[in-house]
């Protein structure tokens, strides 16, 4: 008679399934002292993390610090979900000087709450 093996990995119980990261296609925020919000492309440069591309000229990023963390609305790539507002930190803010994103700065994201 074999044993069993017991680990102590959780149990997912949740009854829907959580949309990932990469699902998303773009994120809207909006900056204190700036009229309007600002949508940009979701880039996945890595697995782990996001990252969005914001010209070097534009108004909005001396106003972007890391370890600022803002109410941002997500858009899915699949229109059949709706948008989500999720709290993000902004987890650096990094000067592109070559390749396809010279001009930018590639500023990374995470997301701070659970998704849904």
């Amino acid at each position: 008679m074999k044993e069993r093996a017991l680990t102590n990995r959780p149990v997912e119980r949740r009854s829907e399934h959580r949309k990932q990261v990469h699902q998303y296609y773009s994120v809207e925020f909006s900056i204190n002292g700036l009229d309007l919000p600002y949508q940009f492309k979701i880039w996945n440069i890595a697995s782990t993390s996001m990252c969005v591309l914001v010209r070097e000229d534009s108004d909005i990023l001396p106003r972007l610090k890391v370890g600022d963390t803002l109410n941002m609305k997500y858009y899915s790539t699949d229109s059949v979900y709706p948008s989500d507002y999720l709290q993000t930190a902004i987890i650096h803010v990094t000067k592109n000087d070559q390749g396809r994103f010279k001009g930018h700065y590639l500023v990374g994201l995470e997301i701070q709450e659970s998704q849904h």
